[in-house]
């Protein structure tokens, strides 16, 4: 729709996603930041995705050194930051040639053309301009002297050319502020402050904003603008939030509720180093911050921290998570308290440090030496950062174990309206101490000592002592602890009765059912994800169900233990298909713990999924044309990697179809149909399909249900053995 207004006329529209991107010293994320603050702040849904170089200054005017920063806003809920953009912003040439393949046909592109010289051009291979030779012919090309005109603005300022030029990205924001109606006051505010003591810097930035919009006001370039109504949003008090921002916030509400001091121990790695800084300015709450000299000793100073009575908590990405192994397994031994917060980004080794990526999974699974069980749970949003911190801290708390938390950088980076909640629906925390001994001598009726191992008859948690209690001494470390008395043991049967015991403890956390979301209850496939793969999951069924495509959502939050339905929810569907941006990880525990052939959909792009391609990935099992990739996690499913005529490994893409072509919408196939190993259950009992439980014919017994160690094996709430 469009309508008149005094000035130009003015389209309203539904959504817009729009990428700014420049050199990584154009100020793109923050132009970018700024948008996202202004367009919330107005009332919109909204998702971002920050792109940028892991070089701190890559050679200006190359591709390595392109940044960039996309945002999706709309007038209704969104869940990802757009596919691709709609309105394409180029500082130079080398964001033009990085990006211009995203933008579809018919798109809006802004440059710059004061960076179009032959100097610039020469850098990423243009012979000519693009913007003259008639290649941006099928896009909306808006060629902007804007380089040039924000010198010329500024110019009474007294600034240098050089110090003048770097205002453009102000220039470029009120261009955007103009074109989509967001309003200017807030970042006048923001400049305000943030240039409070460099009085010609702030004016030459609020000259380039002002200049800007005035730019779209009156050229004849822009003969519309766009304006895009507020979402109907859920009442309540919102703020924009990035998921390392949530998560700080989330430990320090969890301190907060639970009476503990916060303790963070952190060496800085992207992208985790911007949860030590916000935690780092929250003092005033009580929280102590130190940056160690390296990941080793900042998740034993954490440790100690929980040993004196602390919340203690570290953050790294997945290289620091490596070399945290061994003292995460120490606090697995000593039974403390301790959140260890991975922002995953690519690997292996250094990798891709900017960039997205889940691939952690099994390292926080099995990546500590011995029998060393660890919780794990996983933020599926940026908001949602701030409720799992919460959740990390309860089960740490009321189990005395070290728990991840697993983000990514995806979600670290990314902003979205985030409902602040009322402190009084935030959950109790609070936290009881050992304060008197609790072992009887004997026969006598006096309690005597202090048992550091005497355990909680319901949640198998160990007494937490604070050191220096009077007559609560006790020994602890890594040596294996004789359970009750904690004296050192070497005893093989207290050993196998102390794993057990830890590996019960584990199994037994209290979680929430898994909640599926099928509306017809009659869907034939199941999509299964977890921590960032939310959105665009999301975003695909929307679309695949206003297609008249019945299909199924869960997104698992605990990763380990699982909620106790899980086997039930996934035997439910004759597909189960789980996006990973990995190679299988989830899909090869799915495949162990439950034997359900899991049919896995994995790029490891450094970037998040496509909606579309999700979508297309669905229809594509839906009617029987999917393709499996031959390498997965465990190789070609744990037989190897055929070679080909070189002599080299074949990975091809669709290499080996396990299925042979065959229709999902037909009745045969490894799941819900022939058993994939001929008919006859391969460890000899009950077909796990025909109702028997998969593990009575492995174990002899229902591992849910019988006594496991003596004493301890009444069933748990979530129904796993104690």
């Amino acid at each position: 729709m469009t309508r008149q207004t005094a000035g130009k006329p003015v389209k309203t529209l539904t959504e817009v996603v729009i990428r700014f991107a420049g050199d990584s010293g154009d100020g793109m994320q923050l132009t970018g930041d700024r948008f996202t603050v202004e367009t919330a702040a107005f009332g919109n849904s909204l998702s971002t995705l920050p792109d940028f170089p892991a070089e701190i200054r890559a050679p200006a005017g190359t591709m390595p050194g392109v940044s960039a920063f996309q945002l999706h806003f709309a007038d209704h809920s969104v869940v990802t930051p757009g596919d691709a953009p709609t309105v394409l912003v180029a500082l130079n040439p080398a964001a033009l040639k990085a990006n211009i393949g995203d933008l579809p046909s018919g798109g809006i592109v802004i440059v710059d053309t004061d960076e179009f010289t032959k100097r610039n051009l020469a850098k990423v291979g243009y012979p000519v301009s693009p913007v003259d030779d008639g290649s941006l012919s099928e896009y909306q090309v808006h060629a902007v002297k804007l380089t040039s005109m924000t010198v010329d603005a500024v110019s009474k300022v007294g600034l240098s050319r050089k110090d003048a030029e770097r205002s453009k990205n102000m220039f470029a924001l009120g261009l955007l502020s103009w074109l989509y109606h967001r309003p200017l006051e807030g970042t006048r505010q923001f400049l305000e402050t943030k240039f409070a003591g460099k009085r010609e810097i702030l004016r030459a930035n609020l000259v380039a904003l002002e200049a800007g919009w005035s730019f779209g006001e009156t050229t004849e370039g822009f003969a519309v603008h766009y304006e895009v109504k507020p979402a109907v949003l859920p009442p309540g008090r919102y703020r924009t939030i990035r998921g390392n921002q949530a998560l700080a916030y989330g430990l320090v509400a969890a301190a907060e509720r639970s009476g503990l001091p916060l303790f963070l121990g952190s060496y800085p790695i992207t992208p985790a180093s911007d949860i030590l800084h916000e935690l780092s300015a929250l003092k005033n709450f009580g929280v102590r911050t130190f940056q160690a000299e390296d990941e080793i000793a900042s998740v034993a100073a954490a440790l100690g921290a929980s040993y004196g009575g602390s919340l203690g908590v570290t953050t790294t990405s997945g290289p620091g998570i490596a070399l945290k192994a061994e003292t995460i397994g120490l606090a697995v031994a000593l039974e403390l308290p301790l959140v260890v917060v991975d922002v995953q980004r690519g690997g292996p080794s250094t990798g891709l440090p900017t960039k997205t990526e889940q691939a952690d999974l099994l390292q926080v699974m099995f990546g500590r030496n011995g029998e060393a069980p660890v919780p794990v749970i996983a933020a599926r949003s940026a908001s949602d950062c701030f409720d799992i911190a919460l959740e990390a801290v309860r089960i740490a708390t009321t189990y005395r174990t070290p728990v991840f938390l697993l983000s990514d950088g995806y979600l670290a980076n990314g902003s979205e309206p985030w409902l602040i909640p009322q402190v009084e629906s935030l959950p109790d925390l609070r936290v009881q101490f050992a304060t008197q001994t609790n072992h009887r001598s004997g026969d006598s009726d006096e309690v005597g000592d202090f048992w550091p191992y005497l355990r909680d008859p319901q949640t198998l948690a160990r007494p937490w002592a604070i050191p220096g209690t009077p007559g609560l001494e006790h020994r602890i470390g890594g040596i294996e602890k004789k359970d009750g008395s904690g004296v050192i043991s070497y005893d093989p049967v207290n050993h196998d009765h102390m794993v057990r015991t830890r590996a019960a403890k584990i199994a037994g956390i209290e979680v929430p059912p898994l909640d599926v979301d099928d509306p017809t209850g009659d869907a034939e496939v199941l999509v299964l994800g977890w921590g960032s793969t939310f959105g665009p999951i999301t975003g695909a069924i929307r679309n695949l169900r206003a297609g008249g495509v019945r299909v199924a959502q869960a997104h698992l939050r605990y990763l380990n233990p699982m909620p106790a339905n899980t086997e039930a929810v996934l035997r439910s569907y004759r597909r189960v298909i789980v996006p990973e941006m990995n190679l299988g990880q989830l899909a090869l525990l799915v495949r162990g713990l439950f034997l359900i052939d899991a049919i896995g959909v994995n790029q490891v792009r450094g970037l998040p999924f496509r909606v579309a391609e999700l979508e297309a990935a669905v229809r594509s099992v839906i009617d029987g044309t999917f393709q499996r990739t031959a390498v997965g996690t465990a190789g070609r499913y744990g037989t190897g990697i055929p070679r080909g005529s070189s002599g080299l490994p074949s990975i091809e893409v669709g290499g080996d179809d396990l299925r042979g072509g065959e229709d999902l919408r037909g009745g045969g196939g490894p799941v819900g149909g022939d058993d994939p190993v001929g008919g006859d259950d391969p460890v000899g009992g009950d077909d796990p399909r025909d109702g028997g439980d998969p593990h009575d014919a492995l174990t002899g017994g229902p591992p849910r249900d019988g006594p496991t160690i003596g004493t301890l094996g009444t069933p748990s709430p979530n129904g796993a053995p104690r």
